[in-house]
């Protein structure tokens, strides 16, 4: 009878830690964000991520410049730049998971997994490639070295991270003046920043080119194949007030200032009697719609709102982990109910997405046709435009 009684008893179910389940949420939230806008990088970008230094050019040259003996001795191939544009994204959204996982604020994994599963999530798919991921990577870097007391490092970091692309200097580089001012004193706090203000104010100073750097650089990806975009070595070429002349930055800015108004407001009100106070708030906020200031420099005017939702999400993110462990709860959820609202008020945000692309519908023909795209290898084809 007892042999009965034994036999009938079940093992234990063996339960997933909590940290494993923190996880395989947030791998989902990844999912989903890449079923909804991953696509091949584009011939903008991996054309962009052919310039360097050995070239002759004198901006946007770190990555062109570290891949360029790769890229000369393989006859410049699309799949090189495509290949480490994804590496990059994967190696930012590693981080991301990561960091996430291991936080000891609940509200800061919501963050994550909300930003992923909005608009933004699919919209980060879809923009591989574009030097920003790379800068918001170097960023986390620098954060994480800054953590160490390796300031030094930090600041060369991100002096290097404006030679990957100048608009860092309206999107990490005050998200870093947030991070150093917090952590150090004035004085030490402006000696870390003097690197990627000097390193920048001579990126915008120097001639982007030299003379025949374009047309050269041109015809070799010409002979190889590549599917370059001509205009991308136009940018080489203009003044800023040539580009200026080229689009209507006010009309970008009317579109951009609303979201940039509702992403002030939300930390500001979330956080209202917090630790956070004087010209830290100011500062946060300030680093939070820095990138409105793109709408001068370029015409991406989905870009640079996706941007501005970046910044503001890390914005929050250092934010949350400001607030004292004995705060009141009833104050905590009151701050989290803001930045939610916030939150789903930016799904009202169009994302547009590039070269006639659009998010995928979690619809049966839109899995359907994401399934037959990644069984014809249609998915990540190269592109032609």
């Amino acid at each position: 009878m007892s042999a009965g009684i034994c036999a009938s008893v079940e093992p234990p179910r063996r339960r997933l830690s909590a940290p494993t389940r923190r996880t395989l949420l947030l791998v989902a939230c990844v999912l989903l964000a890449a079923y909804t806008g991953i696509r091949a990088p584009s011939a903008w970008t991996a054309t962009l991520q052919t310039i360097s230094l050995q070239d002759g050019f004198h901006r946007r040259f770190v990555v062109g410049t570290v891949l360029h003996p790769v890229a000369e001795a393989t006859d410049y191939p699309y799949a090189l730049f495509a290949g480490t544009s994804f590496v990059i994204l994967a190696a930012l959204l590693a981080v991301v998971v990561v960091a996430a996982a291991r936080t000891r604020v609940p509200a800061r994994r919501a963050l994550v997994a909300g930003w992923l599963v909005l608009p933004t999530g699919g919209y980060l798919f879809h923009e591989v490639g574009y030097f920003e991921q790379l800068l918001f990577l170097a960023l986390f870097g620098a954060w994480w070295l800054l953590a160490r007391g390796r300031v030094i490092a930090a600041a060369l970091v991100m002096a290097v991270a404006v030679c990957v692309h100048e608009i860092a200097m309206l999107t990490v580089i005050p998200l870093f003046t947030l991070l150093v001012v917090d952590r150090l004193p004035i004085r030490r706090a402006a000696a870390v920043l003097l690197p990627a203000v000097l390193v920048g104010g001579t990126v915008l100073l120097v001639s982007p080119a030299a003379d025949g750097a374009a047309p050269g650089l041109q015809a070799r990806l010409r002979e190889g194949g590549f599917p370059a975009r001509a205009d991308v070595f136009e940018i080489f070429g203009r003044t800023q007030a040539e580009s200026l002349r080229m689009y209507e930055p006010f009309e970008v800015l009317w579109f951009l200032v609303p979201l940039a108004v509702l992403l002030a407001a939300a930390p500001a009100l979330a956080f209202a009697g917090g630790t956070v106070v004087g010209p830290r708030r100011l500062l946060a906020i300030a680093a939070a719609v820095a990138p409105l200031v793109a709408a001068f420099a370029g015409w991406d005017t989905h870009r640079w709102a996706f941007l501005l939702l970046a910044n503001t999400a890390v914005v929050a993110w250092w934010w949350l982990g400001q607030e004292p462990p004995d705060a009141a709860p009833s104050r905590v959820r009151s701050r989290h109910r803001v930045l939610v609202a916030a939150a789903l008020l930016c799904v009202h945000v169009p994302l547009a997405y590039f070269d006639d692309f659009a998010p995928r519908e979690l619809t049966g023909p839109g899995i359907n046709a994401f399934v037959e795209d990644s069984i014809s290898g249609d998915l990540l084809r190269t592109p032609t435009r």
